[in-house]
């Protein structure tokens, strides 16, 4: 008995010195989640609520083709998931729904719900961004105070600020092939811009995060939110999976900029 107390604050020492990799798991904000008519019948709301309590993901921002999808998650856990407005009625207006009026008009009826916190995730690049459908998505956003979350190239980000400098732009994957210089940049020259970093596979090398990104995190960490992005069904499956390889880099960051990163940014940009 003796033996034991006297090993006792040795054992309090090894505790207090641990890594931070024994600290608890982070809870996330997934700032790019799809819930789309293919996923329906696999993973229906309950099942989709067991793999965000798997993942650890406190809260996620939604959006899917078509918006039912979206819905029927927000009416089961309306105080979890972030509803946003996708402007795909189907998968065919991905790639004509910027000079599409009909689409703007599914968009201003659907935005009268008063449930939204954003527009998107929509695709859109250079030299698309001029047409009178996205002039008033941006005017729309602005008046409800809700975010645009643009799939977009560097050039598409600069033309919707040009558009609207009132606009604030959440930039999907980063712009999916933009470097931590080009997005540091970016973020430099435009306030009312984040970057979310789903799909985002070259910040990590051997397990360790890259130099470049790490710096553009110290640099921002008030601008960089993370998502996984299930475009597809069976990304659902692997999702706790996806946030386990992402929590390896993000405790190797001071844990402030970790928390803020995984979903204190996520919490301030969209409010309660």
């Amino acid at each position: 008995m003796l033996r034991r107390w006297l090993a006792l604050p040795f054992v309090l020492l090894l505790v207090s010195a641990a890594p931070a990799q024994s600290q608890p798991d982070l809870p996330i904000f997934d700032a790019h989640i799809h819930y789309s008519q293919p996923d329906w019948a696999v993973y229906p709301p309950e099942e989709i609520l067991k793999i965000f309590d798997r993942a650890g993901v406190r809260r996620a921002l939604v959006s899917s083709t078509p918006d039912d999808g979206t819905l029927r998650l927000y009416e089961k856990a309306p105080a979890r998931i972030v509803p946003e407005l996708r402007p795909y009625r189907t998968r065919g207006d991905m790639e004509s729904w910027y000079r599409d009026p009909a689409v703007l008009a599914y968009v201003e009826e659907r935005l009268k719900r008063g449930i939204y916190k954003g527009i998107g995730e929509f695709h859109l690049f250079g030299g698309q961004t001029n047409t009178p459908v996205i002039r008033r998505i941006a005017e729309l956003a602005v008046e409800k105070n809700l975010v645009l979350h643009a799939h977009s190239d560097e050039a598409a980000v600069e033309e919707l600020f040009a558009l609207n400098p009132k606009v604030k732009i959440l930039w999907a994957h980063a712009g999916m092939s933009s470097g931590p210089e080009a997005i540091g940049k970016l973020l430099d020259r435009y306030p009312n811009l984040w970057a979310e970093l789903a799909i985002r596979t070259d910040m990590v090398s051997g397990g360790k995060l890259d130099p470049a990104w790490r710096a553009l995190f110290l640099r921002h960490p008030d601008r960089i939110l993370v998502g996984t992005d299930t475009w597809v069904t069976s990304r659902w499956d692997a999702l706790p999976g996806y946030l386990e390889e992402m929590r390896v880099w993000l405790r190797q960051l001071p844990r402030e900029v970790a928390e803020k990163i995984a979903y204190r940014n996520a919490e301030r940009l969209f409010g309660p």
